[in-house]
């Protein structure tokens, strides 16, 4: 799965959690067997765990020793030791020893109480005892009898253990033990060493959810950081073969769902194989006579799993790009509120959004319906497999084979090993969006940059100049989905220091020219120099440092006035603003004409402006978009019809000021004026991707015919021969 690669070096912690997880299963597999013991062991053994028993009285401790042989007898003697009021008390011995004690006193325990019966085994047996303690019968010959009498006795070692244990019980009461009291002292040592497994259970699923939760964020912050990073890389071509609307639903959405997953995953990818082969052991050490019922289990609950994935998993990887239309529908309704309302078109932008939202819902309502299935499909099998135990383990339970402690041990086994399947079944509702996330992310990372910086920079430096020369040798660009030019061998010169301006009709790619400066797109054919620098064989940071940029649409960012218009600023604080800062900002605003309403305003620089710069009108936006490329250092100011929105006279006010203030550096201008233009120092004149002409106003008023019908048709003759419109 393509989501895994995300857990690359975070090696150390799946280590950590996998031993974590090891530690707690080995708590909960821990529990069906300590719950075994208080049903046999504590209610029906009264807290009896031994056939040899802590107490025995003297008669029963030498018939028991009559029938032993001379090797296990010695045992016996030298594990007890007799107490002053004439009873046996069994000193410390190891688990080894008490093992091998309660193994050889079994049957002759039995077989002395048995003695004690009247029926005609225990007559046998009485006769035995007698003849054995009266010396008529060696210890070679009591020890044969015994085992004759052993084997002829239908007794499995199940039922002769429980019966050890319950004569053990009936000695111990008869050697003045309270039972009662033994019994709760082991039920509640037992209980207590539960609650202990609990506990440490429940800090070490804390410690994994911790550990989880930290590993999930660090992946989220890292995936979100490398998408950032490569998409702020992109050029226009990229961010449009995308959509913006699916890169911002791939850097929230995907990546959040990429961040449970890998939680769960550590949680529970994990935690269910341990469980499930943990229980798989337990069950085959308690009864392996019934692990046929654990494998059909198993068998059926795989089925219903995959089943299910089939259904689900197309319409998971189909989910993601109706998300993607939901976001893209409510991003343009929002953003063209405005338009759809004048127009009149609320009604069908409502149906365009509740048909995509619509097929979303549809989608979403399949894949949840086809995985609601799973809880009850497995709570079935879970229930399935209680009853089965329950019927083929009563009959084991009759015939003294199994203990009730193990039958509803193996039930709790049971239960534990499917939980296990069921939590990887849960994974199985997420693994697949996860999944289809992480290969739209890696769509997005792999994804080449069309604009990319040279191997090896440009040895030439650029000249410390106060202005920058832009030259266009033979430039022809055309979009890479099209074929058609969109300008074809455009050659002309921005000389240092000099205003040149760029004007033509619509579509003519005068903002082409501004965006190939700025290497947004490189172009096809030709060369861009920047003071004879080929703009592909530098940096782009070096580039963009010679050049402030005015964009078509004036763009603000959420904060201050200040902050937008110092935007070039290194560390530059909101609200406290070095001396230096502070005259730059000031002749940003006063030369773009914005001085005036920032003044005006309460908190002046400082008032706050929100996303997009929608809190003022369309020329404010304009002029202080103006401002921050102004408050740069750059050699060349670069005005992509960045005058649009301005009266006649801020225009020529504009103008005036960025010819004092701004003297000595290279202005070139994209303006559909010929009023903002007619002063530059040379214009050239474009007509469907190719320059028509160049010169000064009154050279191209002479020589340029579309260039005098674009001025006709905006001045009279008498304004064109003033020279000045405004």
């Amino acid at each position: 799965m393509a989501v895994l690669r995300y857990l690359k070096g975070e090696g150390v912690a799946v280590a950590l959690v996998f031993v974590l997880m090891i530690g707690q299963a080995f708590c909960d597999l821990s529990l069906p067997r300590y719950t075994s013991d208080l049903v046999d062991v504590g209610l029906q053994q009264s807290g009896v765990e031994h056939a040899s028993p802590q107490t025995m009285t003297a008669p029963t401790f030498e018939g028991v020793a009559s029938l032993l042989d001379p090797a296990d007898e010695a045992a016996l003697r030298s594990a007890y030791l007799l107490q002053d009021d004439g009873t046996y008390r069994l000193r410390d011995v190891s688990a080894d020893e008490r093992a091998d004690l309660d193994a050889a006193m079994e049957f002759p325990l039995v077989a002395v109480y048995a003695a004690r019966d009247s029926s005609p085994e225990g007559a046998a047996i009485a006769g035995l005892l007698e003849r054995a303690a009266s010396g008529k019968l060696s210890k070679q010959q009591a020890v044969g009898l015994v085992e004759e009498m052993k084997a002829q006795i239908p007794l499995s070692d199940g039922i002769l253990s429980q019966r050890a244990i319950q004569c053990a019980g009936s000695e111990l009461a008869a050697a003045g033990v309270d039972l009662d009291e033994l019994r709760f002292s082991y039920l509640l040592r037992t209980g207590m060493s539960m609650l202990g497994f609990v506990a440490a259970s429940g800090v070490i699923a804390m410690l994994i959810s911790l550990i989880a939760s930290r590993v999930g964020a660090r992946i989220g912050r890292r995936l979100r950081s490398q998408l950032f990073g490569h998409v702020v890389r992109f050029s226009d071509a990229e961010v449009q073969s995308f959509s913006v609307a699916s890169l911002i639903t791939r850097g929230t959405n995907d990546i959040q769902q990429i961040q449970v997953m890998t939680v769960m995953a550590l949680r529970m990818a994990l935690y269910a194989p341990i469980l499930a082969i943990g229980g798989i052991v337990m069950v085959a050490r308690t009864n392996a006579s019934l692990s046929w019922i654990i494998v059909l289990a198993i068998a059926t609950v795989l089925v219903i799993v995959a089943v299910l994935m089939a259904a689900a998993m197309p319409k998971f990887k189909r989910m993601q790009k109706l998300v993607d239309g939901v976001n893209l529908v409510s991003r343009e309704l929002i953003t063209g509120l405005q338009v759809v309302r004048a127009f009149g078109q609320q009604a069908r932008e409502q149906r365009r959004f509740e048909d995509a939202s619509e097929r979303l819902m549809r989608t979403q309502l399949f894949t949840s319906r086809v995985m609601s299935l799973m809880m009850p499909l497995m709570m079935l099998v879970m229930n399935a497999v209680s009853v089965l135990i329950v019927w083929t383990g009563s009959s084991a339970v009759d015939s003294g084979t199994m203990k009730p402690g193990d039958l509803i041990a193996l039930i709790s086994y049971s239960m534990v090993i499917i939980m296990g399947f069921l939590m990887l079944g849960m994974l199985g509702v997420v693994i697949p969006r996860a999944d289809v996330s992480a290969k739209r992310i890696d769509e997005v990372l792999s994804a080449p940059c069309s604009i990319q910086d040279p191997p090896v920079a440009s040895k030439h430096a650029f000249p410390s100049t106060e202005g920058a020369e832009i030259a266009f040798d033979g430039v022809t660009f055309r979009y890479a989905d099209s074929q058609e030019c969109v300008l074809d061998d455009v050659s002309f010169t921005a000389e240092a220091g000099k205003t040149t301006a760029i004007i033509g009709s619509t579509g003519s790619g005068k903002s082409t020219v501004i965006k190939l400066v700025e290497r947004f797109y490189d172009v096809s054919e030709g060369v861009v120099r920047v003071d004879g620098i080929d703009v592909r064989e530098v940096a782009q940071a070096d580039l963009r440092r010679q050049l402030g940029y005015v964009p078509q649409k004036a763009f603000l960012f959420s904060g201050t006035i200040a902050s937008n218009v110092l935007v070039s600023a290194d560390g530059l604080d909101e609200g406290a603003l070095s001396p230096e800062d502070g005259q730059r900002l000031d002749r940003a605003l006063r030369c773009a004409q914005a001085s005036q309403f920032v003044e005006d305003r309460e908190e002046g620089a400082n008032a706050s402006v929100s996303q997009g710069g929608t809190n003022v009108s369309g020329g404010q936006r304009q002029r202080l978009a103006i401002a921050r490329a102004l408050a740069s250092d750059a050699r060349a100011l670069l005005f992509d019809d960045s005058f649009s929105a301005l009266d006649y006279r801020t225009d020529a006010a504009l103008r005036r000021a960025l010819a004092e203030e701004m003297r000595g550096k290279t202005v070139l201008m994209v303006a559909q004026r010929v009023a903002t233009v007619m002063g530059a120092d040379k214009i050239v004149v474009l007509d469907e991707g190719r320059v028509v002409g160049q010169g000064t106003h009154d050279e191209l008023l002479k020589t340029c015919d579309q260039y005098r019908e674009i001025a006709l048709s905006q001045l009279s003759a008498e304004e064109l021969e003033g020279g000045d419109a405004a």
